[in-house]
């Protein structure tokens, strides 16, 4: 399924869900001018969008999501690895990487992630 592209304001806003679901759509909306400094009509107006998008869903007051962050996350990250990195990841890992320290934590989880994936690869092929 395709997973619509979704704006950062409407991401920040879907996040609130994905955080408090299921959450009252007052509450929501309530969270959304304590976090984001939006009126009431900006919030209703975006939970609509992200209603009609498919993403979210408001029934009888409660606000629960139809496509959890992680999905999202990774078609986003799909998205840019093709638009920006040509699918390449070690482009995107040398670019990200670029003028950054590794914490020794962060490598090692880094070659923890790389084994599994390159473990999974051969299990396949």
């Amino acid at each position: 399924m395709e997973i619509p592209r979704i704006p950062d304001g409407e991401y920040r806003f879907a996040e609130l869900v994905w955080d408090n679901e299921p959450i009252n759509s007052t509450m929501l909306i309530r969270l959304a001018q304590e976090n984001l400094g939006w009126k009431k009509a900006t919030s209703y107006t975006v939970l609509r969008k992200l209603c009609e998008k498919g993403i979210l869903k408001n029934e009888n007051a409660t606000v629960t999501a139809r496509i959890k962050k992680d999905a999202v996350c990774r078609q986003e990250s799909e998205y840019l690895l093709h638009r920006s990195f040509g699918n390449s990841l070690p482009a995107f890992v040398a670019s990200f990487l670029q003028d950054k320290k590794l914490t020794r934590q962060e490598a090692e989880e880094l070659k923890r992630l790389i084994d599994a994936a390159s473990a999974g690869e051969n299990e396949k092929g």
